[in-house]
């Protein structure tokens, strides 16, 4: 039997690592495809066949494929954060729209198109409390630069499947964490400094899924459910604020712990602050006005039902499980 070929694009990220290892696992010939300058830290298996794609030139794209074949292409390359709002459109967006051009252009027989979303293209939806999940049938209002951007690469994407057959999954996923990512590491540090911050005095649910879990329903969206779909992401369950820091501090053996909750109106002040620093230096902060909205939003339960039954989809890692883990690399790689 021919190997089946998986092109993932963004495999030298977080995400994007873990499916190119997944893949291989699996008896996939993957191509990872990196950018000239792009790490290649967790990219180390000599099975591992690379490509670099200019996602910025459909021309220069074709070249670069040409000759080639893919089965399945995951689409995980994308921008999260930026002092220019502009790049999460030139890159989340218009990068989509060139690739998938490229390959309508060139006719390439996939089976299926996945791409990685985020629940971050709802916005503040169902904020009323009681809280209730967001579903696949709401309005999306994002309120970040970033959820913008991949909405309208989602819109790109379901006007290509309706004029063109375009086999395209989209995979929505909620906070994603897990080893090598570095947002929620940042919660870590803090709290070995001996600091948590929260924001706001409103409840807050939140959700998260397991980066594993994320690769998952990847690997289940190449023969499950249907292609023109998107399906929510998440480990089913719903968390209060201080569950993910509580965790942490239990891995790190409950050091003492400051916890400092400002109000909604203070954080703005600080991320304010943080576009300014950003800008003046060209560093993106880790408070910013991207940030801010995603901390303010206060519903983050979503409907992963039809992952279940399409997909297939069941999460391996709740929260206790995957923080655990999470933590156990932090360690044993001496990031903390």
């Amino acid at each position: 039997m021919e190997q089946l070929k998986i092109l993932v694009t963004g495999a030298s990220g977080f995400i994007g690592s873990f499916i190119v290892e997944e893949g291989l696992a699996r008896g996939y010939e993957v191509w990872a495809a990196v950018r000239k300058g792009s790490s290649r830290q967790f990219l180390q298996d000599e099975r591992i066949r690379f490509i670099e794609l200019d996602l910025n030139s459909e021309e220069r794209l074709e070249e670069q494929l040409e000759g080639h074949r893919f089965d399945y292409v995951v689409h995980a390359a994308g921008l999260t954060k930026t002092t220019d709002n502009n790049q999460f459109f030139f890159v989340n967006t218009r990068g989509t729209m060139v690739l998938t051009e490229v390959l309508l252009r060139m006719k390439m027989p996939l089976k299926r198109f996945v791409y990685l979303s985020s629940l971050s293209i709802f916005g503040p939806v169902r904020e009323q409390q009681p809280y209730t999940e967001i579903v696949e049938t709401d309005e999306p209002h994002p309120n970040t630069a970033y959820g913008q951007s991949k909405l309208l690469a989602e819109k790109f994407l379901e006007e290509k499947g309706k004029k063109k057959a375009f086999p395209y999954v989209i995979l929505r996923p909620t906070g994603v964490y897990g080893p090598r990512e570095k947002d929620y590491f940042m919660m870590a540090k803090s709290i070995r400094g001996h600091v948590n911050f929260a924001v706001g005095y409103k409840q807050q649910d939140l959700t998260f899924v397991y980066v594993k879990d994320v690769v998952q329903a990847v690997f289940l969206a190449f023969e499950h459910g249907e292609t023109s779909r998107s399906y929510f992401l998440s480990d089913g369950c719903v968390y209060q604020s201080a569950a993910f820091s509580d965790l942490i501090r239990k891995e790190l053996g409950n050091p003492w712990c400051l916890r400092l909750k400002a109000p909604i109106w203070l954080l703005r002040i600080i991320t304010l602050c943080g576009d300014v620093v950003g800008k003046l230096t060209g560093r993106v902060t880790a408070l910013n006005s991207d940030k801010y909205h995603i901390l303010k939003q206060r519903n983050w339960r979503c409907d992963i039902e039809p992952a279940r039954r399409e997909l297939g989809f069941e999460p391996q890692y709740q929260l206790e499980r995957g923080v655990k883990e999470t933590m156990d690399w932090y360690k044993e790689n001496g990031w903390i």
